[in-house]
C-alpha cells in the first residue's frame, strides 16, 4: 500500500490523470506482476481506512498540499479498491465469483463518482472514470456470463415443472446494472459548469464510447440515439469541446459506432460518411478496428456509390475477402444465380455482423449490372447526320431482357409480367432511367445517365 500512495502522490504533484488511474487498475502492471497480493496484504479490513490516511496525509504533507474533503475522498476510493483486490484475489483461488466481484468494483465506482460530486475530484483526474467504467462493463459481463452457466441446470428443471419459466429473462442483469453507473458517469462529465479547458467534459467521448459497447451488447443499440441527442443539442450550444480536439481512438470508435447506427437505420449516405471518417483517422495504422470498420463500410459504399470492394483493398482481411469478394465478383459479373449462392453460403456470417439484410439489397446491383451488358450489346444507332457522333440504342425489347434474366438466374424460367416488374423497381429505385411502354414490349432507355453510376 505504501508504493501505491506513493505513486498517487506522484501522480497528484504532476496532475498526470492517467498514470494516476494505473493506481486503481485491477490488472497488476507487467513489471509487478505481484502488485495487487502485496496491496491486499499490506494492511487488514479493521486498518485499511486509517493506515490509507494516515500514508496519505504523511506523503502528501512535504510535497503537495491536499484539503480534508480531498484526502477523505481519495481515502474512500482506494479503501473500497483495497476490498475490490480481494475479491479479485479471492477469485483466483476459486473462492469469490465474478457476480462478487463486479459487487466489490461497483462499490469503487460509486465512490469515485462521490468523489466528483462530494469531495472536488479536479477534472484532470478523469481517466479514473475510465478504468473503473471500462472494468465495471467487463466485470458485468463475466458476471452474468457466469449466471447464465449456474442456471443451465436450474432452467432444465423448472421447465419440467413450469410451462412459461423464462430462462433468459435475467441474462444481462448485470449489464444493465452496468449501464445504469455508466450513465451516471455520462451525466457527471456532461453536466460539468466548469471552464472547458478544466472540465470534466474531456471525458465524455471515452464514456458515450463505453455506452455505445453495452447497449450493443445489449442488443438495444436504439438507446444510443438519447444519447446523441443530448450530445447535439450540448454541441449546438457550443458547451462541449470540438471533436476533433479528442484523443484520435476515442475519435474513432464514436465515428464508427455512430456509422453503425445510421447503417442499422437504413441511411447509408451518413453511414459511409461517418464510416469514412473513422476509416481516414486509422487506415494508415495496424489497427484492428479497420476491419470493423470495413465490414460496414463495404455494404454502405455498394449501395450508394456502387463501389465493389476489390482484393486489393481486402488483402490485408482475409476474412473479408472470403465474405465480400464472392459477393462482389457475382456483382460484377451481373450473375444473379451466383449471387444468391454466395450470400446463402456467408448468411450465418452477415447475419451475425448485422449486414445480411444490406447486402441482400445488392443484387439489385447485380441485376443493374446485367442489364448494362444488354445495352451495351445494343450498340449504336446510325447518326442521322454524316460525321455525327454515335447514339446507342435506347429502345431494347423487353424479350432481350427477360431473356438476360433467365440466363443470369441459372436457366429459370421468367415470364415476361414478372421480367417488368423487375424492370419497373430499377427505375423506381433509380437504378435505371427509362419507362416500360408495354403496348410496343419495349423499354425506352435515358439517352444519357440510362445506368446512373456506371457513365452510361
Amino acid at each position: 500500500m505504501n508504493e501505491l500512495i506513493q505513486e498517487f502522490v506522484k501522480a497528484q504533484e504532476l496532475h498526470n490523470g492517467y498514470f494516476l488511474a494505473q493506481t486503481i487498475s485491477p490488472v497488476p502492471p507487467q513489471q509487478d506482476p505481484d502488485r495487487l497480493r502485496t496491496v491486499w496484504q499490506s494492511t487488514n479490513a479493521h486498518s485499511v481506512k486509517g493506515d490509507i490516511k494516515n500514508l496519505v496525509k504523511t506523503r502528501t504533507s512535504r510535497r503537495i498540499r491536499l484539503d480534508n474533503d480531498l484526502v477523505n475522498g481519495w481515502v474512500a476510493v482506494y479503501e473500497s479498491y483495497w476490498k475490490a483486490v480481494g475479491v479479485i484475489l479471492a477469485g483466483e483461488g476459486g473462492k469469490s465469483s465474478w457476480t462478487e466481484v463486479y459487487e466489490a468494483w461497483k462499490n469503487l465506482t460509486s465512490n469515485l463518482i462521490r468523489g466528483y460530486n462530494s469531495f472536488g475530484f479536479e477534472a484532470w483526474t478523469i481517466p479514473s472514470l475510465y478504468m473503473v467504467g471500462k472494468y465495471l462493463r467487463l466485470f458485468a459481463i463475466k458476471s452474468d456470463d457466469e449466471r447464465k452457466r449456474n442456471s443451465t441446470d436450474l432452467a432444465g428443471a423448472a421447465s419440467l415443472m413450469q410451462d412459461d419459466f423464462e430462462a433468459d429473462s435475467e441474462q444481462q442483469a448485470q449489464l444493465r446494472d452496468c449501464e445504469q453507473h455508466l450513465k451516471r458517469i455520462f451525466t457527471l462529465c456532461l453536466n460539468d459548469r466548469a471552464p472547458l479547458e478544466e472540465s470534466r467534459k474531456w471525458g465524455i467521448y471515452f464514456i458515450i464510447n463505453l455506452l455505445f459497447k453495452t447497449y450493443f451488447k445489449l442488443n438495444a443499440a436504439s438507446l444510443s440515439k438519447t444519447i446523441l441527442k443530448t450530445l447535439a443539442a450540448y454541441n449546438e450550444k457550443g458547451d462541449m469541446p470540438p471533436l476533433d480536439c479528442f484523443p484520435k481512438a476515442q475519435r474513432v470508435t464514436f465515428k464508427y459506432y455512430e456509422g453503425v447506427l445510421c447503417f442499422l437505420e437504413e441511411n447509408y449516405v451518413q453511414a459511409e460518411k461517418h464510416l469514412m471518417d473513422a476509416w481516414s483517422l486509422c487506415h494508415t495504422d495496424a489497427n484492428a478496428n479497420l476491419e470493423k470498420i470495413l465490414t460496414y463500410l463495404i455494404p454502405c459504399k455498394l449501395l450508394t456509390s456502387h463501389v465493389l470492394p476489390t482484393k486489393k483493398l481486402l488483402k490485408p482481411f482475409p476474412r473479408l475477402q472470403a465474405l465480400f469478394l464472392p459477393l462482389a465478383r457475382c456483382i460484377r459479373r451481373g450473375d444473379l444465380r451466383a449471387f444468391d449462392i454466395a450470400l446463402q453460403k456467408g448468411e450465418e456470417e452477415f447475419v451475425k455482423r448485422r449486414i445480411y439484410l444490406t447486402l441482400e439489397r445488392g443484387r439489385d446491383i447485380a441485376l443493374r449490372n446485367l442489364l448494362r451488358k444488354v445495352f451495351i450489346a445494343g450498340g449504336f444507332i446510325d447518326p442521322p447526320e454524316e460525321g455525327a457522333t454515335p447514339v446507342r440504342r435506347t429502345r431494347v425489347p423487353v424479350a432481350e431482357f427477360r431473356a438476360a434474366i433467365c440466363m443470369g438466374s441459372g436457366g429459370d424460367k421468367i415470364d415476361s409480367d414478372e421480367v417488368e416488374c423487375l424492370l419497373a423497381n430499377m427505375i423506381y429505385k433509380d437504378l435505371m432511367k427509362g419507362y416500360i411502354s408495354r403496348e410496343r414490349g419495349i423499354v425506352v432507355l435515358s439517352k444519357k445517365g440510362a445506368f446512373p453510376g456506371t457513365g452510361l
